[in-house]
Protein backbone atom coordinates (compact mmCIF):
# COMPACT_ATOMS: atom_id res chain seq x y z
CA UNK A 1 0.00 0.00 0.00
CA UNK A 2 1.40 3.40 -0.99
CA UNK A 3 -0.77 6.12 0.49
CA UNK A 4 -4.21 4.94 -0.54
CA UNK A 5 -3.10 3.31 -3.76
CA UNK A 6 -2.33 -0.39 -3.98
CA UNK A 7 0.26 -1.31 -6.62
CA UNK A 8 0.35 -4.95 -7.70
CA UNK A 9 1.74 -7.01 -10.58
CA UNK A 10 0.06 -9.85 -12.44
CA UNK A 11 2.51 -11.05 -15.05
CA UNK A 12 3.19 -8.14 -17.38
CA UNK A 13 0.23 -6.11 -16.10
CA UNK A 14 0.60 -3.50 -13.36
CA UNK A 15 -2.64 -3.05 -11.39
CA UNK A 16 -3.26 0.26 -9.59
CA UNK A 17 -6.16 0.19 -7.13
CA UNK A 18 -7.55 3.33 -5.49
CA UNK A 19 -8.59 2.23 -2.02
CA UNK A 20 -10.30 4.36 0.62
CA UNK A 21 -13.60 2.83 1.70
CA UNK A 22 -14.56 5.79 3.92
CA UNK A 23 -14.63 8.21 0.96
CA UNK A 24 -15.42 5.82 -1.90
CA UNK A 25 -11.82 6.26 -3.08
CA UNK A 26 -11.64 10.05 -3.06
CA UNK A 27 -8.36 11.44 -4.34
CA UNK A 28 -5.75 12.87 -2.01
CA UNK A 29 -2.16 14.08 -2.46
CA UNK A 30 -0.65 10.78 -1.33
CA UNK A 31 -2.75 8.74 -3.75
CA UNK A 32 -1.99 11.12 -6.62
CA UNK A 33 1.75 11.06 -5.96
CA UNK A 34 1.75 7.27 -5.65
CA UNK A 35 -0.12 6.92 -8.97
CA UNK A 36 2.29 9.28 -10.71
CA UNK A 37 5.32 7.42 -9.36
CA UNK A 38 3.87 4.03 -10.33
CA UNK A 39 3.25 5.20 -13.89
CA UNK A 40 6.78 6.61 -14.19
CA UNK A 41 8.09 3.25 -12.95
CA UNK A 42 5.88 1.35 -15.41
CA UNK A 43 7.11 3.50 -18.29
CA UNK A 44 10.71 2.52 -17.55
CA UNK A 45 10.11 -1.14 -16.67
CA UNK A 46 10.39 -3.53 -19.66
CA UNK A 47 8.57 -6.12 -17.57
CA UNK A 48 5.39 -4.04 -17.64
CA UNK A 49 3.36 -4.17 -20.85
CA UNK A 50 0.08 -2.61 -19.71
CA UNK A 51 -1.55 -0.93 -16.70
CA UNK A 52 -5.04 -1.34 -15.24
CA UNK A 53 -6.47 1.38 -13.00
CA UNK A 54 -9.44 0.49 -10.80
CA UNK A 55 -11.11 1.26 -7.50
CA UNK A 56 -11.76 -0.93 -4.47
CA UNK A 57 -14.97 -1.31 -2.47
CA UNK A 58 -17.31 -1.43 -5.46
CA UNK A 59 -16.57 2.12 -6.60
CA UNK A 60 -14.08 3.63 -9.03
CA UNK A 61 -13.49 7.08 -7.53
CA UNK A 62 -15.72 9.69 -5.88
CA UNK A 63 -13.48 12.55 -7.00
CA UNK A 64 -11.69 15.21 -4.98
CA UNK A 65 -12.14 15.64 -1.25
CA UNK A 66 -14.35 18.73 -0.78
CA UNK A 67 -13.27 19.06 2.85
CA UNK A 68 -9.66 19.41 1.72
CA UNK A 69 -10.69 21.88 -0.99
CA UNK A 70 -12.56 23.97 1.57
CA UNK A 71 -9.36 24.17 3.60
CA UNK A 72 -7.38 25.14 0.49
CA UNK A 73 -9.91 27.89 -0.29
CA UNK A 74 -9.02 29.56 3.00
CA UNK A 75 -5.28 29.40 2.30
CA UNK A 76 -3.09 31.17 -0.23
CA UNK A 77 -4.05 30.41 -3.87
CA UNK A 78 -0.56 29.02 -4.38
CA UNK A 79 -1.48 26.19 -2.00
CA UNK A 80 -4.32 25.30 -4.36
CA UNK A 81 -2.02 25.48 -7.36
CA UNK A 82 0.49 23.19 -5.68
CA UNK A 83 -2.26 20.73 -4.77
CA UNK A 84 -3.46 20.72 -8.38
CA UNK A 85 0.01 19.84 -9.58
CA UNK A 86 -0.19 16.58 -7.61
CA UNK A 87 -3.21 15.67 -9.73
CA UNK A 88 -1.90 17.05 -13.00
CA UNK A 89 1.43 15.32 -12.45
CA UNK A 90 -0.53 12.05 -12.40
CA UNK A 91 -2.37 13.03 -15.60
CA UNK A 92 0.87 13.94 -17.35
CA UNK A 93 2.51 10.67 -16.27
CA UNK A 94 -0.49 8.68 -17.53
CA UNK A 95 -0.41 10.35 -20.93
CA UNK A 96 3.40 10.17 -21.20
CA UNK A 97 3.56 6.49 -20.23
CA UNK A 98 4.15 4.48 -23.44
CA UNK A 99 2.18 1.52 -22.05
CA UNK A 100 -1.62 1.29 -22.51
CA UNK A 101 -3.62 2.30 -19.44
CA UNK A 102 -7.09 0.74 -19.03
CA UNK A 103 -9.68 2.03 -16.56
CA UNK A 104 -11.92 -0.64 -14.98
CA UNK A 105 -14.96 1.25 -13.69
CA UNK A 106 -17.52 -0.10 -11.25
CA UNK A 107 -19.93 2.13 -9.34
CA UNK A 108 -19.24 5.85 -9.58
CA UNK A 109 -16.58 7.79 -11.48
CA UNK A 110 -17.41 11.25 -10.16
CA UNK A 111 -15.73 14.61 -10.62
CA UNK A 112 -11.98 14.06 -10.65
CA UNK A 113 -12.73 10.33 -10.84
CA UNK A 114 -14.32 10.91 -14.25
CA UNK A 115 -11.26 12.99 -15.20
CA UNK A 116 -8.99 10.08 -14.26
CA UNK A 117 -11.03 7.61 -16.32
CA UNK A 118 -10.96 9.96 -19.34
CA UNK A 119 -7.18 10.24 -19.00
CA UNK A 120 -6.79 6.49 -19.52
CA UNK A 121 -6.33 5.09 -23.02
CA UNK A 122 -9.24 2.66 -22.75
CA UNK A 123 -12.30 2.37 -20.49
CA UNK A 124 -14.13 -0.79 -19.47
CA UNK A 125 -17.27 -0.04 -17.43
CA UNK A 126 -19.94 -2.06 -15.67
CA UNK A 127 -23.48 -1.68 -17.01
CA UNK A 128 -24.56 0.13 -13.86
CA UNK A 129 -21.49 2.40 -13.62
CA UNK A 130 -22.30 6.11 -13.41
CA UNK A 131 -20.11 8.97 -14.60
CA UNK A 132 -20.53 12.58 -13.54
CA UNK A 133 -18.45 15.73 -13.90
CA UNK A 134 -20.24 17.64 -11.14
CA UNK A 135 -17.73 20.44 -10.51
CA UNK A 136 -20.24 23.06 -11.65
CA UNK A 137 -22.64 22.05 -8.87
CA UNK A 138 -20.26 23.56 -6.32
CA UNK A 139 -19.13 26.50 -8.47
CA UNK A 140 -15.94 24.88 -9.77
CA UNK A 141 -14.46 23.94 -13.13
CA UNK A 142 -12.93 20.59 -14.18
CA UNK A 143 -9.33 19.64 -13.54
CA UNK A 144 -7.21 16.59 -14.31
CA UNK A 145 -7.48 17.17 -18.06
CA UNK A 146 -11.22 16.43 -18.29
CA UNK A 147 -11.95 19.41 -20.52
CA UNK A 148 -9.18 18.48 -22.94
CA UNK A 149 -10.18 14.82 -23.08
CA UNK A 150 -13.87 15.63 -23.57
CA UNK A 151 -13.12 18.25 -26.20
CA UNK A 152 -11.33 15.69 -28.34
CA UNK A 153 -13.61 12.71 -27.57
CA UNK A 154 -17.03 14.38 -27.84
CA UNK A 155 -18.87 17.01 -29.82
CA UNK A 156 -18.79 20.54 -28.38
CA UNK A 157 -22.48 20.17 -27.58
CA UNK A 158 -21.97 17.00 -25.55
CA UNK A 159 -18.93 18.44 -23.76
CA UNK A 160 -21.00 21.51 -22.91
CA UNK A 161 -23.87 19.39 -21.57
CA UNK A 162 -21.54 17.33 -19.38
CA UNK A 163 -19.65 20.33 -17.99
CA UNK A 164 -22.57 22.81 -17.74
CA UNK A 165 -25.05 20.40 -16.11
CA UNK A 166 -22.80 18.10 -14.07
CA UNK A 167 -25.44 15.37 -14.38
CA UNK A 168 -25.17 11.60 -14.15
CA UNK A 169 -24.35 9.72 -17.36
CA UNK A 170 -24.67 5.95 -17.68
CA UNK A 171 -22.01 3.69 -19.14
CA UNK A 172 -24.31 2.65 -22.00
CA UNK A 173 -24.69 6.22 -23.26
CA UNK A 174 -20.96 6.85 -23.09
CA UNK A 175 -20.39 3.61 -25.00
CA UNK A 176 -22.80 4.77 -27.71
CA UNK A 177 -20.70 7.95 -27.94
CA UNK A 178 -17.47 5.87 -28.12
CA UNK A 179 -16.11 7.38 -24.89
CA UNK A 180 -16.40 4.05 -23.06
CA UNK A 181 -14.92 1.13 -25.02
CA UNK A 182 -16.67 -1.84 -23.42
CA UNK A 183 -19.72 -2.27 -21.17
CA UNK A 184 -19.84 -5.48 -19.13
CA UNK A 185 -21.94 -7.10 -16.44
CA UNK A 186 -21.69 -5.55 -12.96
CA UNK A 187 -18.78 -6.93 -11.00
CA UNK A 188 -16.80 -8.00 -14.08
CA UNK A 189 -15.13 -4.75 -15.22
CA UNK A 190 -11.78 -5.57 -13.60
CA UNK A 191 -11.70 -9.11 -15.03
CA UNK A 192 -12.48 -7.79 -18.53
CA UNK A 193 -9.88 -5.03 -18.23
CA UNK A 194 -7.27 -7.50 -16.98
CA UNK A 195 -7.90 -9.89 -19.86
CA UNK A 196 -7.60 -7.02 -22.33
CA UNK A 197 -4.44 -5.70 -20.64
CA UNK A 198 -2.86 -9.15 -20.70
CA UNK A 199 -3.46 -9.41 -24.46
CA UNK A 200 -2.05 -5.95 -25.10
CA UNK A 201 0.94 -6.64 -22.83
CA UNK A 202 1.90 -9.60 -24.99
CA UNK A 203 1.84 -7.45 -28.12
CA UNK A 204 4.60 -5.29 -29.62
CA UNK A 205 5.23 -2.91 -26.72
CA UNK A 206 7.32 -0.39 -28.64
CA UNK A 207 4.85 -0.21 -31.52
CA UNK A 208 1.96 0.34 -29.10
CA UNK A 209 3.94 3.09 -27.39
CA UNK A 210 4.57 4.80 -30.71
CA UNK A 211 0.87 4.50 -31.57
CA UNK A 212 -0.01 6.16 -28.27
CA UNK A 213 2.35 9.04 -29.02
CA UNK A 214 0.83 9.43 -32.49
CA UNK A 215 -2.67 9.59 -31.03
CA UNK A 216 -1.49 12.22 -28.56
CA UNK A 217 0.22 14.36 -31.19
CA UNK A 218 -2.69 13.97 -33.59
CA UNK A 219 -5.09 15.54 -31.12
CA UNK A 220 -2.58 17.87 -29.53
CA UNK A 221 -1.09 17.19 -26.11
CA UNK A 222 -3.25 18.33 -23.16
CA UNK A 223 -0.42 20.10 -21.32
CA UNK A 224 -1.57 23.63 -22.20
CA UNK A 225 -5.12 22.73 -21.23
CA UNK A 226 -3.93 21.37 -17.88
CA UNK A 227 -2.33 24.76 -17.21
CA UNK A 228 -5.58 26.52 -18.15
CA UNK A 229 -7.58 24.16 -15.96
CA UNK A 230 -5.25 24.85 -13.04
CA UNK A 231 -5.57 28.63 -13.49
CA UNK A 232 -9.37 28.45 -13.72
CA UNK A 233 -9.62 26.03 -10.78
CA UNK A 234 -7.58 28.34 -8.55
CA UNK A 235 -9.72 31.30 -9.66
CA UNK A 236 -12.91 29.33 -8.99
CA UNK A 237 -11.95 27.84 -5.62
CA UNK A 238 -10.95 31.24 -4.26
CA UNK A 239 -14.07 32.96 -5.65
CA UNK A 240 -17.56 33.63 -4.29
CA UNK A 241 -19.37 30.96 -6.31
CA UNK A 242 -17.31 28.06 -5.00
CA UNK A 243 -17.51 29.45 -1.46
CA UNK A 244 -21.29 29.32 -1.69
CA UNK A 245 -21.43 26.03 -3.62
CA UNK A 246 -19.18 24.09 -1.26
CA UNK A 247 -20.82 25.59 1.84
CA UNK A 248 -24.25 24.63 0.49
CA UNK A 249 -23.03 21.11 -0.18
CA UNK A 250 -21.96 20.63 3.42
CA UNK A 251 -25.14 22.32 4.72
CA UNK A 252 -27.20 20.01 2.47
CA UNK A 253 -29.12 22.83 0.80
CA UNK A 254 -29.44 24.32 -2.67
CA UNK A 255 -26.74 26.93 -3.37
CA UNK A 256 -27.69 30.58 -3.74
CA UNK A 257 -24.99 31.79 -6.11
CA UNK A 258 -24.12 35.50 -6.02
CA UNK A 259 -25.28 37.60 -8.97
CA UNK A 260 -23.74 40.74 -10.38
Amino acid sequence: MSGQLTVARQGRVMVLTMDDAATKNALGPEMMAAARDALVQAAEDPGVGAIVLTGANGSFCSGGNLGRLLGNAKADPEVTRGSLEHFHGWTRAMRACPKPVIAAVEGAAAGAGFSVALGCDLIVAAEDAVFTLAYVKVGLNPDGGASAFLARAATPQLAAEIMFEGGRIGAARLAQLAIVNRVVAPGTALAEAMAWAERLAEGPTLAIGRAKRLIESGFGAPDDQLDREAAFFVEALHGAEAAEGITAFFEKRAPNYPRG
